[in-house]
């Protein structure tokens, strides 16, 4: 089956936003290349019993406009028992080398995930972006650290792949509840790196034990930035820690729920201190990537 561009549906028409000022223009910029594409299914397969493998062929040159830190909106395949609704965010594990080659790897947890587990080598999906900013790396870094958990690690590993090829030292903190669920490989993907890894399963991953590993870490040698996805008490362990390390950028890939992916439905609002003050910001277009140190861990509502 060819994979065609889906100009026909209303719901995947390209998105043709205003012209941007101040901070809207890094999303201008990435929202020009923002289109739906209809694409066939080249590979999809379980990686272990938690997490899948989705490789996915389109008419069109995904690798070169798509950047680290990036979702696209999946249209989820309906059953006869699952029909999920809405388009389901899901970050890009990797592009290429053909044009038209995009990947994903997914927790398999919900209504649209377990649909979309159902399709089949072959078939046909609908996708809309890429959507978002992108994460920070500029030329100049020396070394970077990544604290991955989980399936946060497809969010990050373009960023290793991106950072590796511009000779810039990896040190990787890996986190997990057990060995079995480690995705060691599939996250370095050849990339060379300082590993280190810990687990639920025998305490290490525990706030307190990963405090100790990362303070040793960031004190035995200069790290340019770290980085992280998915999971909130890693965010906050970071917040803590960078704050004794001003030298180093901190930037995370938050994960929030989303409707329309596009910063229309402000379903994925969340509190941010920017600037020196509080504002809510959407997740889907001033993100998904943001200064650790802005994000404002709880929120009260009165």
């Amino acid at each position: 089956m060819l994979a065609t561009i889906d100009h026909q549906s209303p719901a995947f028409r390209p998105v043709h936003p205003p012209v941007p000022k101040g901070e809207d223009a890094c999303f201008q910029r990435n929202a020009q290349s923002v289109a739906s594409y209809r694409c066939e299914v080249a590979e999809h397969r379980w990686v272990n019993d938690r997490y899948k493998y989705l490789k996915l062929s389109a008419p069109a040159d995904l690798a070169s406009a798509t950047r680290p830190g990036q979702f696209y909106q999946l249209k989820c395949p309906t059953t006869n028992d699952l029909q999920p609704f809405l388009l389901r965010p899901m970050s890009v594990y990797g592009v290429g080398p053909e044009a038209g080659t995009i990947e994903f790897l997914y927790n398999v947890t919900g209504t649209g995930t377990h649909a979309l587990a159902s399709l089949p080598v072959g078939g046909a999906m609908d996708i809309v972006g890429p959507l978002g900013n992108t994460f920070t790396l500029p030329p100049g870094d020396e070394r970077i650290m990544v604290v991955a958990r989980g399936v946060g690690l497809a969010t990050m590993a373009p960023l290793l792949r991106q950072a590796a090829s511009m000779g810039i030292a990896i040190t990787a903190v890996m986190s997990a509840r057990a060995p079995k669920d480690l995705m060691r490989d599939e996250f370095l993907r050849g990339a060379e790196a300082d590993v280190h890894c810990v687990y639920d399963s025998d305490g290490s991953s525990s706030v307190e034990a990963m405090d100790t590993l990362v303070r040793r870490l960031l004190g035995e040698r200069h790290h340019d930035a770290v980085y992280t996805c998915g999971s909130h008490r890693v965010l906050m362990l970071l917040q803590r820690i960078l704050a004794d390390h001003p030298g180093t950028r901190g930037e995370v890939a938050m994960e929030q729920r989303m409707a329309c992916g596009m910063g229309v439905c402000l379903s994925c609002v969340r509190l941010f201190n920017r600037e020196g003050d509080k504002q809510f910001l959407r997740v889907c277009r001033e993100g998904p990537v943001f200064p650790i140190g802005d994000v404002v861990g709880e929120v009260e509502f009165g």
